[in-house]
């Protein structure tokens, strides 16, 4: 099996496709970013999954931390990097979810990862896109990642990359069904958008997350403000 570069987030979907990569007997790096998201602490979800996947696959997994902060506080016009924009209360379906979306977020860390992966003689870079965020999130689209393949496949042929998104054809409700099969430890995880201990259970990524348990006829582990 090939090694393979995680973008790592320290969410639900990305620990899913952690556990699935290892499942499947690849070799994992991950590499997660602080872009100054204010919901900072699905970093320390990250590592405290790694540490945990470490101890049950028993094996050692490389993962870095990387800082884009100076990049991305040019980039503000988002309720997840500009304190001063409220995280809307609503399904990602909804018009005003959009003010979540980050410009052009996907491309740059992805972008990033391709250089990394290069250099490391990574074949392959992982990311977790699925179809529930097609609807406001363009950089999740199989039409983006499509051409970002190409275009990558152009700029690493010395040391060829390829983009995969292994979900991107999957709802939430799907990502959990794999991922309860597997046994990922959805109680380490972080998706609210929310800075804070205790998730929101409101914001657009938490109602999604919650109504994605209730589909598989289960609950989720995690405790929130409002469920």
């Amino acid at each position: 099996m090939s090694k393979i570069l995680l973008i790592f987030s320290g969410g639900m979907d990305s620990a899913t496709l952690l556990w699935k990569l290892l499942t499947d007997g690849h070799q994992v790096d991950a590499i997660s970013f602080d872009y100054g998201q204010r919901h900072i602490a699905e970093l320390e979800s990250a590592k405290q999954m790694i540490t945990y996947t470490e101890k049950n696959k028993n094996m050692k997994i490389h993962h870095d931390v990387i800082d884009v902060k100076p990049i991305f506080i040019h980039i503000n016009s988002s309720s997840l990097t500009n304190p001063d924009i409220e995280v809307p209360n609503c399904y990602y379906t909804e018009d005003i979810a959009k003010i979540t979306v980050v410009p052009n977020r996907n491309q740059i860390l992805l972008s990033i990862a391709v250089g990394i992966a290069a250099a490391r003689k990574i074949e392959k870079v992982a990311y977790a896109a699925h179809a529930g965020d097609w609807s406001i999130y363009p950089d999740c689209r199989t039409e983006f990642m499509e051409s970002l393949k190409e275009t990558t496949r152009l700029s690493t042929l010395w040391h060829p990359v390829e983009i995969t998104a292994p979900f991107i054809h999957m709802t939430k409700a799907d990502i959990v069904k794999q991922g309860l099969e597997l046994g990922v430890p959805y109680i380490l995880t972080r998706s609210c958008y929310n800075a804070g201990n205790l998730s929101c259970g409101t914001c657009p990524t938490c109602v999604e997350r919650i109504e994605a348990f209730k589909l598989n006829d289960t609950t989720d582990p995690l405790n929130y403000k409002i469920h």
